[in-house]
């Protein structure tokens, strides 16, 4: 009997806004997405109560695991607000892989998490369809997750991400920051857009600038303004991992929120402070027009979005050009950054008038 042909006159669980009916279907519909996702070390299947994992079979021998989680956060509200849910599930995907990679791990199996106060199974089917496309992009396998109908608790076609990631490196590989040292050189990977941090400020100018997000974009008209702002995060695992494993890179930073100027101390020892050359790169068109529509300060850029600069590796500055051609041969846009110097541990970001659209130098400074 279906939810619907209850006819005893008592309560049911479709009655109180949850379907049992529309959680089955979802699993039934996104079982091949799934699968696509097998890796050695898991077969790529769903339906129990957990998901297996083996490191043996993934070729490991004594590996630390490494686990990471995180969401989209508000960005997610531009995708339901203009039904644009099919790349929401790669932010899920790229927040916490890339958060591993930096750890020298590679991340092995994701599981998710998806919150709707009521379950549509074709806006649910779009966002997992992302979720699959970023695990096979960062080549974990989607092993599990959650769905959970709420009644109450959001607001009509509202619903939140999260996502859970484990990654492996093999004991004594792991990306620590101890071998970070002044003198070596700071290399920092294109962002994709504004990435997955920065999305309330967006969205305030967004809604105080009156902006029409339908139309296209005043710096590129290919696109709409709301899919430039909703280019999904750039997944930065397969590029880095070769260098990783060959021992070229000492450290590595995500830019997500608190920008370049908090995040590159994080990896940071005592005695280490990363000198950042804002003139050592063109600012994205996406970033320089929100800049200019919310006049906001260089120094408040730096701390808020990533710049156009998604991942920040330390390397030695006989390997910078021989890292940089390889990773420029794997897909990926680098430039030189800046340098590690002696002192406080933490970062300072400098630019010459002009740039950032500064009227005169500038600096921002965290201490760590």
């Amino acid at each position: 009997m279906s939810e619907q042909e209850n006819t005893s006159g008592g309560y049911t669980y479709a009655q109180a806004g949850v379907s049992i009916d529309a959680g089955n279907a979802l699993v039934k519909a996104i079982g091949p997405l799934v699968k696509a996702t097998a890796r050695p070390g898991a077969d790529g299947e769903i339906g129990g109560f957990g998901g297996f994992f083996d490191p043996r079979a993934a070729g490991y021998r004594d590996p630390l695991l490494v686990a990471a989680n995180d969401g989209v956060g508000t960005k997610l509200k531009l995708a339901i607000d203009h039904d644009l849910h099919d790349t929401v599930g790669i932010d899920l995907v790229a927040m916490c892989v890339n958060d591993l990679i930096v750890q020298g791990a590679e991340p092995l199996f994701f599981l998710d998490y998806f919150a709707t106060g009521k379950l549509e199974t074709g806006v649910a089917e779009r966002v997992i369809a992302g979720i699959a496309a970023g695990c096979r992009e960062a080549g974990c396998a989607l092993i599990g997750g959650e769905t959970a109908e709420m009644p109450g608790m959001y607001a009509p076609g509202d619903y939140d991400l999260a996502g859970f990631c484990v990654g492996a490196v093999e004991r004594g590989e792991q990306l620590t920051g101890e071998g970070v040292r002044p003198g070596q050189v700071l290399l920092g990977l294109a962002s994709s857009g504004v990435h997955s941090n920065g999305y309330s400020l967006v969205r305030r100018l967004a809604a105080d600038k009156q902006w029409k997000l339908d139309a296209p974009a005043p710096f590129d008209a290919q696109r709409t303004l709301v899919e430039t702002l909703i280019a999904p995060t750039r997944i930065y695992v397969k590029a880095l991992l070769p260098a990783i494993r060959a021992g070229k890179i000492a450290a590595l930073a995500h830019v997500t929120g608190g920008g370049l100027l908090e995040n590159i101390p994080r990896v940071l020892p005592a005695g280490a402070h990363a000198a950042v050359d804002a003139d050592g790169w063109e600012q994205p068109p996406v970033m320089a027009f929100l800049q200019a529509e919310g006049a906001i300060a260089p120094a408040e850029m730096a701390r808020t979005f990533n710049c156009g600069v998604g991942m920040v590796l330390v390397v030695e500055e006989g390997a910078a050009d021989q890292v940089a051609r390889e990773l420029a041969d794997a897909g990926e846009r680098v430039v030189r950054v800046g340098t590690i110097e002696a002192g406080e541990r933490g970062c300072t970001v400098r630019g010459s008038a002009g740039t950032w659209q500064a009227d005169e130098a500038w600096e921002a400074r965290h201490i760590a």
